[in-house]
């Protein structure tokens, strides 16, 4: 499964990001393929607070907007929710943990734990994911 990390959603939707044409261009060949592709609520709730916020640098959508470009994943018959099952804590606490993840990177590690609670491959271009051991992640537009 391919687990999306909110910054390959974002380079992707934003037209002045210098990454945006590779971004742009691989999300259309994932979302248009069979493979399925893992969309996390924390994932998609970072796109809707980022796209939206208009103090932001970078092109950035109305409320409404951003919200329908979600409703167009959502009905993508690859897409698959991702939240957290009921051992999630362990993984949690392990990436939390083994990763020396403080502070803003216990969002990293609750991504790395439902990638991993889901057996995926996190696409992301942080290198802060080399940090959790057991984590498969890769860069999609290195």
């Amino acid at each position: 499964m391919i687990v999306l990390d909110a910054n390959i959603l974002l380079y992707a939707y934003d037209s002045a990001s210098p990454h945006h044409a590779k971004a742009r261009s691989w999300i259309e060949h994932v979302f248009s393929g069979s493979a399925p592709i893992g969309l996390p609520w924390q994932t998609i709730a970072a796109f809707l607070r980022i796209m939206t916020n208009l103090r932001l640098p970078g092109e950035r959508f109305t409320l409404e907007e951003a919200v329908q470009v979600v409703n167009s994943w959502l009905e993508q018959p690859n897409i698959r929710h991702l939240a957290p099952g009921d051992d999630h804590w362990l993984l949690f606490r392990q990436m939390i943990v083994e990763g020396q993840a403080p502070g803003g990177l216990i969002t990293d590690a609750q991504l790395a734990a439902l990638t991993m609670e889901y057996g995926g491959v996190l696409n992301t271009t942080d290198r802060d994911f080399a940090r959790f051991p057991g984590l498969r992640w890769t860069n999609p537009l290195a």
